[in-house]
């Protein structure tokens, strides 16, 4: 019985890898296929574009910040020069 078991097994997974084989190339698979990997594409270009966005406000955010930077150096020279001549008048 055990032999039997083993042969009707193996006979099985023959039929259905046949039927699996023929259902992964039909036309309607193909037809799934082809969406699948259309909405794919479509989700990396919404992706890219977020991703873009999100460097173009970095970018800005980091020009701003150099500038903010920029201007207390100023300042700070500023006031160091003014402290400097004031000792001097002194």
């Amino acid at each position: 019985m055990n032999g039997y078991h083993k042969l009707a097994c193996f006979a099985g997974g023959v039929l259905f890898g046949s039927f699996g084989v023929k259902l992964l190339t039909s036309q309607d698979a193909k037809k799934t296929y082809i969406k699948a990997t259309a909405a794919g594409l479509r989700m990396k270009d919404s992706v890219m574009k977020t991703v873009t966005d999100a460097q173009e406000n970095v970018n800005d955010i980091v020009a701003s910040a150099k500038d903010i930077n920029e201007a207390r150096y100023m300042a700070a020279q500023e006031a160091e020069l003014e402290n400097h001549v004031e000792d001097e008048a002194e």
